[in-house]
């Protein structure tokens, strides 16, 4: 069977669904099965640049789709649905068959804020698909009630979790250090985790975390100046590979107070790396964190987040307990090869 794997590009774009397409790009088990090409639809940039590749990018699909047996659309909300409902619609007149993969963490408040038309667009999208791919148990039911399909199954974010064991350390030692990891901004909480590490800082001088990631950098930063919070926080920007391993080893608790989720990579990550977790009760989180591996508040909870970042960094035995048995729970519920061996019976659905 040959699948055509279509997203971001997994070298020229950051965040959860490039490294999902590269886990798939680097998977002997997939590829022994199936003849498996990755295809770029986008790249990041500025705009200019992402829509010229987008065009160029669809017009290099006309000319090579009709080789591929199943084809498998990671999309996001907003331009990402109508870029590829392009894609789908062309798929479908062939008569071939399509996976769709849902990654936006916000995609029902999308698709709740678009006109008739749009929202049509969306519904016939959903539809067309002959398997559509849920992070979670909870958001695959979200996405069967409110598009009425039947064809919806979870697949879960996974890991590879010998990779990220590798940044498992004395979390005794690193009790006071956190670390955060995803685009900032205000989707993701990180102008109310300042607010709650400002807090927090007045109850225990020590505490320190790491922002990482891309996004409102800039900003960020001059925030963190503003508030005289250099000694507390940095921002180096955006980590990956290696230099990602370096900060996870230096940090007892992975942070993600975001306001909109899926199955974030990060927390993934953090569990691998026997980390306790510190993040918000949205999206597949709830599903993944509970009081055993990790503390969860409400979004915008700043004094929760800082009560938070307090509890982490004075109880070393719930520190010790939680990096267990998260490191436990990644390799039983969210190792790559599980989630691989379920992608490929998905496959074998598909074309049924």
């Amino acid at each position: 069977m040959k699948v055509l794997v279509i997203g971001p590009s997994d070298t020229g774009s950051m965040g959860g669904m490039a490294a999902v397409i590269r886990d798939i790009r680097e998977s002997r088990q997939l590829n022994e099965e199936f003849d498996i090409d990755i295809f770029p639809s986008y790249i990041d940039g500025s705009l200019a640049v992402r829509l010229l590749y987008s065009g160029y990018g669809y017009l290099r699909f006309l000319l090579c789709f009709k080789q591929y047996d199943l084809f498998h659309i990671h999309t996001a909300e907003r331009g990402s649905t109508f870029r590829k409902n392009l894609y789908l619609q062309r798929i479908k007149k062939a008569g071939k068959r399509a996976v769709i993969h849902i990654h936006g963490a916000e995609y029902l408040t999308f698709y709740d804020g678009l006109g008739r038309l749009g929202k049509g667009i969306v519904e016939r999208f959903f539809c067309r698909g002959d398997l559509v791919l849920a992070l979670s148990d909870s958001w695959r039911r979200e996405l069967e009630a409110r598009f009425h399909i039947d064809t919806c199954r979870t697949l879960n974010n996974g890991i590879d979790v010998l990779k990220w064991k590798a940044a498992a350390t004395d979390v005794k030692k690193h009790r006071n250090s956190f670390l955060m990891l995803g685009r900032l901004g205000k989707r993701k909480g990180t102008y109310d985790l300042i607010d709650a590490v400002e807090m927090a800082v007045r109850e225990n001088s020590e505490i320190f975390i790491c922002l990482a990631g891309d996004g409102e950098v800039d900003k960020v930063r001059s925030l963190i100046e503003e508030k005289g919070l250099e000694r507390h926080i940095q921002a180096p920007g955006w980590i990956d590979g290696e230099e990602k391993l370096e900060y996870l080893k230096k940090a007892a608790t992975l942070v993600l107070p975001s306001y909109y989720e899926g199955l974030p990579m990060a927390i993934l990550e953090g569990m691998a790396g026997g980390k306790a977790i510190l993040s918000t009760t949205v999206g597949a989180i709830p599903e993944v964190v509970a009081e055993e591996n990790g503390i969860l508040v409400e979004p915008g909870d700043v004094a929760g987040l800082a009560q938070g970042l307090l509890r982490l960094s004075s109880d070393t035995q719930m520190l010790e307990t939680m990096s267990r048995k998260n490191m436990e729970k990644a390799q039983e519920c969210f190792s790559i090869s599980q989630i691989h061996k379920q992608l490929a019976e998905y496959y074998r659905q598909a074309m049924e």
